[in-house]
């Protein structure tokens, strides 16, 4: 029913940048929170933009100042454009969607994932 599909990732040297995208699937007349996450291997997943949900819902002080998210509600995407990146946020990045709507067959609080972009930063 909803669909989440990133792309942008890829491998830049510190210091670069990149810009991810995440085109929703969704029913129209149903209304989403979207937040981007990352997740390195043996870490836990960090929220990056957005309000979150459950338990995190704070965005990690690292990316505050060089991370943005920007919405183009025309054509139901979100971006996270990201400056300045260092190694460490070397990380798989996911969009989610949280449903807001309280209606038969919006789903309300349920979450969807996309199926995440890479993003690798070399020094």
């Amino acid at each position: 029913q909803v669909q989440l599909v990133e792309s942008g990732g890829g491998s830049v040297q510190a210091g670069g940048s990149l810009r991810l995208s995440c085109a929703r699937s969704a029913p129209a007349y149903c209304t989403y929170d979207m937040n981007w996450y990352r997740q390195a291997p043996g870490k836990e997943r960090e929220l990056v933009s957005g309000l979150g949900s459950g338990d995190i819902t704070n965005v990690v002080d690292s990316v505050k100042g060089r991370f943005t998210d920007t919405h183009d509600n025309a054509k139901n995407t979100v971006y996270l454009e990201m400056v300045n990146l260092e190694p460490g946020d070397t990380a798989m990045y996911y969009c989610n969607a949280v449903s807001t709507t309280l209606r038969r067959g919006c789903q309300y609080g349920m979450n969807y994932w996309g199926q995440g972009t890479q993003v690798t930063v070399f020094s």
